[in-house]
């Protein structure tokens, strides 16, 4: 096992020189080895005024919030008021959703595993008041299904929406309190909140958009999600913190002073396998388990999750054969460049695992038959046509619904990486100057086409 000494002055280093390759104009690293946890940070919060990334410094952590609802969920199978298998119709009378028979029988665990199937990307802003949860639920009865529930791994914010919802219901508390009240006090973590208004006490990260390879410019909004987003998406956070909250999952769920957050069991059925993933590229998962997202490097055993909110991009990795946790936070740029060349080397001589590199072609092309997945793949808000032009494949993207007003259609051609997988040129605020498309079957033999790890049936 290589040795797992930190070395603060030359990890500072390879943060700094790394960031500035990647064009990230700010960055928080925390490492947690040995027991000990180290702090690093790089940078500017924005650059527009100057001010620096300190490591007390909060960033929008984006989905992994989704790890925070899952383990607040957990908590009450430890209690007994839930269970995986219950239906979210027994929690939440007159939950409706466009398909009947899916609202009636989909289950907490399919929610938590993102097996659900219901389209994930509904975006409906119901206000700041406390009862933007349950405005958000009773909107979903228009919300159709991107797949059948319990196929495969389809990306859900909005089942995580939902999971917050049945939080608050049994909690008798909104989920910020709930979050707050049997999740961050427990834990000692003072640096993560849920609401804007919250972190203007602390030091907070702009957000950055720009062209790739350029110097990113500080974004027009500093946050665009609604309070409703919260569950699935909306936890502020440093670095230190998020590592400290890994540590307790590390620990079985206990806290440092040995307070019992989470039952060993829950904390293990998080980490647990439910479902491989097909797309183990989108966020570098090839299974999911109750909340958190797995990975298999060579053997090693590993789990996290990503996060991402308009230009500030979140990872955190924990390898628990090692013992080891790392959060990287940043705020625009090529952020999953730095974040892979950073913990290639950081998990390498700390726990001793090879992550994979990122997403990304091979400089020569190899030969790519269009004829059987070309055709039209529609999920909810998104239709994607296949086709091809000159013998190369192509993309056509369209927003449709209640997205379509958010962009034009877009058109570009596709780069062959194997006989199921394309590439295509990253889009908008990403991090990746790659983003992949897979092809699928459901277990019915009907095509499906992965994009942004969402499943969308083929329609023609």
């Amino acid at each position: 096992m290589p040795s797992s000494r930190f070395e603060a002055d030359r990890w500072q280093a390879r943060l700094d020189g790394l960031r500035a390759v990647h064009h990230v104009p700010g960055a928080t690293l925390a490492v947690l080895v040995d027991g000990e946890i180290h702090e690093l940070a790089s940078g500017l919060l924005h650059r527009g005024t100057g001010v620096e990334a300190t490591t007390d410094s909060v960033f929008q952590s984006g989905s992994i919030a989704k790890v925070y609802t899952a383990t607040l969920v957990m908590q009450l199978v430890d209690s007994g008021e839930l269970r995986l298998g219950s239906r979210v119709a027994d929690v939440l009378p007159g939950f409706a959703l466009a398909d009947g028979e899916v609202a009636e029988n989909v289950t907490i665990g399919q929610l938590l595993s993102h097996t659900s199937g219901i389209a994930g990307d509904f975006t409906h802003d119901t206000g700041r008041g406390d009862d933007c949860l349950a405005r958000y639920v009773e909107a979903c009865a228009d919300v159709g299904q991107d797949c059948p529930p319990g196929t495969v791994v389809s990306y859900s914010s909005t089942g995580y929406a939902i999971l917050g919802r049945i939080v608050e219901v049994i909690t008798g508390r909104t989920w910020d309190e709930a979050l707050r009240d049997r999740l961050l006090a427990p834990l000692g973590l003072e640096h993560s909140m849920t609401l804007p208004e919250e972190a203007l006490r602390f030091r907070v990260a702009m957000s950055h958009l720009g062209e790739p390879g350029t110097e990113p410019e500080p974004a027009p909004v500093w946050d665009m999600l609604p309070r409703s987003a919260g569950p699935s998406g909306r936890v502020l956070v440093t670095a230190a913190d998020v590592v400290r909250f890994a540590r307790m999952h590390l620990d079985g769920g206990t806290a440092p002073d040995g307070t019992r957050v989470l039952s060993a069991e829950s904390a293990a059925a998080m980490r647990r396998r439910a479902v491989d993933c097909l797309d183990r590229w989108t966020f570098m998962a090839d299974g999911w388990g109750h909340g958190w997202a797995l990975y298999d490097w060579d053997g090693v055993d590993g789990y996290g999750h990503d996060g991402a909110a308009l230009g500030q991009f979140s990872y955190l990795r924990v390898v628990p054969g090692s013992g080891v946790a790392a959060a990287l936070l940043t705020n625009g740029g090529r952020a999953t460049g730095l974040f892979v060349d950073l913990f290639q080397e950081l998990l390498g001589e700390l726990a001793g695992v090879r992550m994979p590199d990122a997403f990304a072609p091979a400089e020569r092309s190899r030969p790519f038959d269009v004829a059987p997945f070309a055709g039209t793949y529609e999920r909810e808000g998104v239709r994607l046509t296949i086709g091809e032009r000159d013998g190369a494949p192509r993309l056509r993207l369209e927003l449709t619904g209640g997205n379509a007003g958010y962009s034009p259609p877009i058109e570009t051609g596709l780069v062959p990486v194997s006989g199921t997988v394309l590439a295509m040129p990253g889009i908008g605020p990403v991090s990746a100057p790659w983003l992949p498309l897979v092809f699928g079957t459901f277990p019915d033999g009907a095509p499906y086409l992965y994009f942004g790890m969402r499943a969308a049936p083929k329609v023609a």
